[in-house]
């Protein structure tokens, strides 16, 4: 069974991480949670890099707010996608600086990010990744966008 690992900067950063593990579970993904500082410890950010392949993750989410290290960093040590989720911290600048610190990655170093405080859309797009090579992942995000899909139309109806 696949399983994603979401990591972020601080336990300030849960609230907004938390929308990235509950769709995950919603979607019988397993998650393990961790906090992995880019700045306070970073041999525990190397190692968390450079073994998460062999712990069974096949994807990570990696949440930072300000400078917003830590995705960058996980990604150049670990060969698993990672997706960034820049957050809006109380020391940002209205979250840019989170954002481009995440979204301007040197070549060869990628990182998937999503828009600010965005971890909602960071657990779909892990889940669509897990998807690709697992029908039953797949199954469940056909569904997903199929029930998406449903709720747009009945809004429309509400609407005349």
């Amino acid at each position: 069974m696949s399983k994603v690992g979401v990591i972020m900067g601080s336990k300030s950063d849960l609230p907004v991480m938390q929308d990235a593990i509950d769709i995950l579970k919603s979607f019988d993904i397993n998650v393990e949670v961790d906090i992995v500082s880019a700045h306070r410890t970073p041999e525990k950010l190397f190692d968390y890099g450079k073994h998460a392949h062999t712990k069974g993750f096949s994807v990570i989410i990696a949440g930072a707010g300000g400078a917003a290290h830590l995705p960058g960093m996980i990604a150049s040590l670990s060969p698993l996608p990672v997706i960034g989720v820049p957050i809006k911290s109380s020391n940002s600048i209205d979250g840019w600086d989170s954002i481009l610190s995440i979204l301007q990655m040197p070549g060869g170093v990628p990182v998937a990010t999503v828009a600010l405080n965005g971890a909602k859309n960071a657990g779909i797009l892990a889940t669509q990744i897990i998807g690709s090579s697992d029908t039953s992942v797949l199954d469940k995000i056909l569904a997903y966008k199929e029930d998406l899909k449903q709720m747009v139309i009945t809004s429309a109806k509400d609407l005349k």
